[in-house]
């Protein structure tokens, strides 16, 4: 099947599906990198005119990557549920983005669709949406999880508090998750990014966060965010795990590059529920995606980032994550090469991940040698938090010390509670009002000395 449109007395072919999918994407640095882009702001256009009308169902007619090769495909394939596609099956790829801005398309009928819906689906439709459209479709989009708490509900933002140290050193580490919990951060989890890959320090942190968690009382979770093989490890010593993290991406050639199968993490999410350490859900996987990933492997068989990005959410989707997390800027400038290309891949990746019912959250973050600073970081943060992400980082300071990459604080996410009213995991919220943390009305209240953190901290 050719994919053709005539635009300004010019008739414009495209081969494949795919290559339509690439040149309908807004322009960015990854996708000029493999030669996939479009080669001008007017075959951009004619390539967005061509996907309008390309109906809904070809997606399950022309599989980008082919099924016979990648066994994301095959997983994406397999699941599909026709019956909940059945409302949307009739429609173009255009009239799917109109029915998505209206009225028909509640949270109720959003969450029944999402099983009928491939990735590539999602990101096709969002190649055709402006940044407002993507803010208002993802924020009728609910997904909601549990393992000590509840992540997702309606005007609430979690935060994963995020207490890095260079050296794994564990008093820079209490002290950081001490200061973030003061600042009313911690609902979505406390993830520990190691410096280290041994066991044995590994085991350590695990050890470390689940005395803090059981010496307070604290409604979250804790995850060391090491290799899923070392978990599975670490839980075969007997380790307090809480949550299994994975990195994953939209192909079977990327996950191979970083070492993982989906025989793996179907292992891994058995092994995690086995030890029943939630007390109000089973929701035990942690994922971290991010566009450019397949590329930066050599893995994305010619279909630009964005879409690759989408079929991450896809693998994710498969096994029940309790958060899903799109590092948006932290591959760097190769793939996302400025402060407007991360806002808009930051839009894109949350509205694709929560229309498939993944409970997305974004760290919204960029590396020092990318062209952004933090006015950027502030404005994607704002428009996140108006469409509704799940959850956001806090990094002491906005400054991850081990990873060296800006990111968002404790104070920034205060600044979006207070600005849009949005709570904390209610959980969590009712732990902080009952150490007197926060007010009645959830704002911090004033530090007291004798407090039983500030005493921790010594």
């Amino acid at each position: 099947m050719r994919y053709r449109t005539t635009l300004g007395g010019v008739t414009w072919t495209f081969a494949t599906l795919a290559e339509v999918m690439a040149k309908a994407s807004p322009l960015r640095s990854g996708d000029m990198l493999a030669g996939l882009a479009a080669g001008s702001a007017t075959e951009n256009v004619a390539a967005k005119m061509v996907l309008a009308g390309t109906p809904l169902r070809a997606f399950l007619d022309e599989q980008l990557v082919p099924y016979e090769l990648c066994d994301v495909t095959r997983l994406i394939c397999d699941r599909h549920d026709l019956r909940a596609f059945a409302p949307v099956a009739s429609l173009t790829v255009g009239e799917f983005r109109d029915w998505l801005l209206s009225e028909a398309a509640t949270t109720a009928t959003l969450a029944s669709l999402a099983s009928g819906l491939t990735p590539e689906m999602a990101a096709a439709v969002s190649k055709l949406m402006r940044s407002q459209d993507l803010i208002l479709a993802a924020s009728k989009c609910r997904v909601t999880t549990r393992f000590r708490d509840t992540i997702g509900l309606p005007g609430t933002m979690a935060v994963r508090l995020q207490p890095n140290h260079p050296t794994d050193d564990a008093a820079g580490i209490t002290a950081s998750i001490l200061d973030g919990l003061l600042y009313g951060c911690g609902d979505a989890v406390i993830g520990i990014n190691p410096a280290s890959d041994s066991l044995a320090v590994i085991g350590d942190l695990l050890r470390l966060m689940d005395g803090m968690i059981g010496r307070f009382e604290i409604p979250t979770q804790s995850c060391v965010l090491t290799h899923v093989a070392s978990t599975l490890e670490l839980i075969e010593r007997g380790a307090p795990v809480d949550l299994v993290f994975q990195s994953i991406a939209g192909t079977q050639a990327a996950n191979a590059s970083f070492g993982v199968t989906l025989a793996m993490l179907g292992e891994a999410l058995d092994a995690a529920r086995s030890l029943r350490r939630g007390t109000v859900g089973e929701n035990v996987m942690y994922f971290e995606t991010g566009q450019g990933s397949a590329l930066s492997a050599g893995a994305h068989h010619g279909i630009d980032q964005q879409t690759l990005e989408a079929r991450a959410y896809g693998v994710a989707r498969a096994f029940e994550p309790l958060l899903v997390n799109s590092v948006v800027g932290f591959i760097g400038p190769e793939y996302l090469y400025d402060g407007k290309q991360i806002i808009r891949a930051g839009l894109e990746d949350h509205f694709c991940g929560k229309l498939l019912g993944c409970p997305l959250g974004v760290d919204v973050c960029y590396t020092n040698h990318a062209e952004a600073d933090q006015d950027d970081m502030d404005t994607l943060l704002t428009l996140l938090a108006t469409a509704g992400v799940t959850f956001v980082m806090g990094v002491p300071g906005a400054d991850d010390v081990m990873l060296n990459y800006q990111s968002t604080s404790f104070h920034d996410a205060l600044y979006v509670r207070e600005l849009l009213g949005l709570k904390r995991a209610p959980e969590f919220e009712a732990w902080l009002a009952g150490l007197k943390i926060t007010d009645a009305q959830g704002r911090l209240a004033p530090a007291r000395p004798g407090h039983a953190l500030l005493q921790a901290l010594g």
